[in-house]
């Protein structure tokens, strides 16, 4: 009798910390199945058919505020990248790879020549170059 009185004061207890107006019942939630089960190679299956933006970059250039208020029809912004030369492929921003410009029927496209080895930057290529401008400076 003494254990049912002190499971019924902890109940009482643990109720009172609600907040009032509050019911809260216990969830009743199925058992997670065994991942050995499914087969190899079935976790990244999930995300083979996710897809992701890629980007290309041909160049980068720098201006002051007065020249882009300058910038009209015709204006023509050169470039730091010279004719030929490998452009970056960016996930998320970071360079992945490298590749040339080429021409598919009436489409640009890029011919990747280079895949990046090691692990993707954690920041995107831009802010690396920030940054490292920031230390050097």
């Amino acid at each position: 009798m003494a254990k049912a009185t002190e499971t019924k004061q902890k109940k009482d207890a643990s109720q009172e910390e609600q907040a009032p107006g509050v019911e809260v019942q216990e969830a009743e939630l199925p058992e997670a199945a065994d991942s050995a089960s499914q087969g190899p190679g079935t976790e990244i299956d999930v995300l083979l058919d996710t897809v992701m933006p890629v980007d290309v970059s041909l160049g980068q250039v720098e201006l002051q505020i007065r020249d882009l208020l300058q910038l009209g029809d015709g204006a023509v912004l050169k470039l730091d990248k010279r004719v030929g030369e490998p452009v970056d492929i960016l996930l998320r921003g970071a360079r992945f790879a490298s590749g040339t410009l080429v021409v598919v029927g009436d489409h640009l496209g890029v011919r990747v020549k280079e895949i990046s080895s090691g692990s993707l930057p954690e920041q995107p290529a831009q802010e690396q170059q920030e940054t490292k401008g920031d230390q050097e400076g």
